[in-house]
């Protein structure tokens, strides 16, 4: 990938995509998450048309308006949401074609369909042969964050990624005591999504989990 059309701030530098936003929808953790990781450049995949080019949008206008009232620039970091920005794509098909192998420190899946029906869960995105993609994309000790209002998907998001060698479970204490607490807040609260759901006083699932580094010997 030529990612100077998406981040032509850092069109000079050497820099690819650290956090990935999978089925971003409206780009809510995007944007609350770019001015507070100003040297991490972040992707989201969005494969509907009209969405997406919302997102596009959305970024370009935050872009110009943030320019404008900003005293003369310093650094590109200064530049705010110039480290963010969206593409049509079919995650479950072209995620590869994107991430390099172990270049992402942040995957994350934010109240993905739940396909409710039993035919329709091959069509989840946390799945067997799916995981295999993350753990190659994800550098060693890179995040999976996944959360979701509906507990049936909560627990099947959960146990495939238990399941899987290369992902090991982490809580939510210590992700912020790792200094995780912003990312995390804006995993619960940033989205559309997850603003009805706290319109609505639902529950929220969170599950993370930890690239991890090597696959332990069997004995």
């Amino acid at each position: 990938m030529d990612w100077s059309e998406h981040f032509p701030a850092f069109a000079n530098t050497s820099k690819t995509p650290e956090f990935a936003d999978i089925g971003c929808g409206f780009g809510g953790l995007l944007i609350a998450l770019a001015p507070l990781f100003p040297n991490t450049l972040m992707l989201g995949l969005e494969i509907r048309v009209q969405v997406t080019q919302y997102v596009q949008d959305r970024i370009a206008a935050l872009r110009m308006t943030s320019t404008s009232v900003t005293p003369p620039l310093t650094s590109i970091a200064a530049t705010p949401y110039q480290n963010v920005s969206v593409v049509r794509a079919n995650a479950m098909k072209f995620l590869p074609n994107y991430f390099p192998k172990h270049s992402l420190s942040a995957l994350f899946f934010l109240f993905p369909d739940p396909h409710f029906k039993a035919r329709k869960h091959k069509a989840r995105i946390i799945s067997q042969a799916l995981l295999a993609e993350y753990a190659y994309i994800l550098k060693p000790g890179g995040i999976v964050y996944t959360i979701t209002d509906v507990r049936d998907l909560h627990e099947w998001m959960n146990s495939h990624l238990e399941s899987f060698p290369l992902f090991e479970g982490v809580s939510e204490a210590d992700l912020r005591e790792e200094g995780k607490g912003p990312i995390l807040d804006a995993v619960y609260n940033s989205t559309e999504e997850g603003k009805k759901v706290e319109r609505n006083s639902g529950e929220k699932w969170l599950a993370c989990f930890r690239r991890k580094t090597t696959t332990r010997a069997s004995k």
